[in-house]
């Protein structure tokens, strides 16, 4: 039985796949998720029955300023959802307009202006009530130095905006994330609104190499236990989670207490998003789950890491991204130029010895665990020729080819489909037919 619509995301629409007849295809999606039937209901409810914390309105009463979060544009945070409502709680509870500060945490990715800013917020109305603002964590003097971690020694600066105001909300996504298990919740304030020697650190070997800094594992994930003492060091937040289904539709929205209503978040879709496998395969095809992450081979790099539990050894790993705005930043150019100029393992040797990594080397460092299992192959409609060969995999001009190529040379007609690339998290598991 063959799917005829078989596809990929790509970029804002898909890529079809034209499989040979021999193939024999497991395509891997999340459980279908039910939709909500009103948005703006299910975000009232969320405030008014919050998680481990006071409602909304309650909490906005008698606060001088406030300060809410949002993730940058990389995310499809349904921003326009929640934003007006929750500033007007805010405003009802007596914080005035000026006192309330929309924060774009972009970890240590380029600021969002101007017409893209519009897109990312979704309501003219909350741009033209409170101020909208991005984080710029190289900005030393924009940050507040609140001494290390205890348990691992991070270097803990958070941006002042967030640590002066009196009412302070995180809002994201929760879906996987390849280190820190879950992004949203606490990855929000850091590295969201964390300084670059915050975040360096986090993306140093010691966390990076580390075999519990895993999608969807938060037990002895060094990263989510860093990430934890930064916001208790902080004390009180809170933050609103939203969780989406493939067509990015809201499922899910939670409040409350930063680190409860996230957990809250975590289990409802762990279920949804881990799908066991019986068997590995030689041929594995995935994309960067289209606009906006595959806007950049940075953010590309996700898609490799996330199926490799299901990619057989030596197996070739075939990904798809548009990357419709090229390559990403400066500092991960140039890491990656240094990769394919000293060969995996002693452009490892380089980061191991430092405290702090350079500005996005460490998604370099993550494209070194897909490159230790199988081959990799990448299918793009964007990058330059030097683009091309500086990100250290194969580059296939035919997708489909590129699958034929890879069944013939394993022998084995069979193939694991991951349209929605990193959203999706394929698990091998041996006894699942038992299960």
């Amino acid at each position: 039985m063959h799917d005829t619509a078989l596809e990929l995301a790509f970029g804002r629409g898909t890529l079809p796949l034209n499989l040979p007849a021999r193939a024999r295809p497991t395509v891997l999606r999340k459980a279908d998720l039910p939709k909500l039937p009103d948005n703006a209901a299910a975000i009232r409810h969320a405030f008014d029955n919050p998680v481990g914390s006071a409602p909304l309105a309650a909490l906005a009463k008698g606060r001088k300023s406030a300060c809410i979060l949002v993730c940058d544009i990389t995310r499809p945070v349904p921003n326009r959802l929640f934003l007006r409502p929750m500033i007007e709680a805010m405003l009802a509870g007596g914080i005035p307009a000026e006192a309330i500060t929309v924060l774009v945490a972009t970890g240590l990715h380029r600021p969002n202006e101007g017409e893209e800013l519009a897109e990312l917020i979704g309501d003219p109305w909350v741009q033209e009530t409170v101020s909208v603002v991005n984080h710029f964590a190289r900005d030393e003097a924009a940050h507040v130095d609140l001494g290390p971690t205890a348990t691992r020694g991070t270097p803990v600066f958070i941006d002042r905006r967030f640590v002066e105001a009196d009412l302070r909300i995180a809002t994201g996504l929760v879906e996987p994330h390849f280190m820190a298990g879950w992004s949203g919740g606490r990855k929000v304030v850091a590295p969201g609104v964390a300084g670059h020697q915050t975040i360096r650190t986090f993306h140093s070997a010691r966390f990076m190499e580390d075999p519990l800094a895993v999608q969807c594992n938060l037990v002895g994930n060094p990263l989510h236990e860093e990430q934890l003492e930064i916001v208790r060091k902080l004390g009180e937040i809170y933050a609103l989670n939203t969780v989406l289904d493939e067509a990015r539709d809201l499922v899910f929205v939670s409040f409350g207490e930063i680190i409860a209503s996230h957990l809250a978040a975590v289990e409802y879709v762990e279920g949804a998003t881990i799908i066991g496998v019986p068997r590995r395969f030689h041929t594995v095809v995935t994309s960067s789950a289209g606009y906006p992450l595959d806007k950049t081979y940075y953010q590309t790099v996700k898609g490799m890491v996330t199926p490799l539990d299901i990619l057989a050894p030596g197996g070739t790993l075939i990904i798809a991204s548009e990357c419709s705005e090229g390559f990403g930043s400066e500092e991960f150019r140039e890491a990656q130029a240094r990769l394919v100029e000293l060969g995996p393992e002693r452009f490892l040797a380089t980061l191991t010895a430092k405290t702090l990594a350079d500005v996005d080397e460490w998604q370099t460092e993550m494209q070194l665990k897909p490159m230790r299992v199988g081959r990799i192959q990448l299918y793009t409609t964007g990058l330059t020729a030097e683009e091309r060969r500086i990100t250290a995999v194969e580059i296939v001009p035919d997708i489909n080819e590129a699958i034929a190529q890879s069944l013939a040379r394993s022998g084995d007609d069979a193939l694991a489909i991951v349209p929605e690339g990193p959203y999706v998290i394929p698990v091998f598991r041996e006894r699942q037919a038992a299960a």
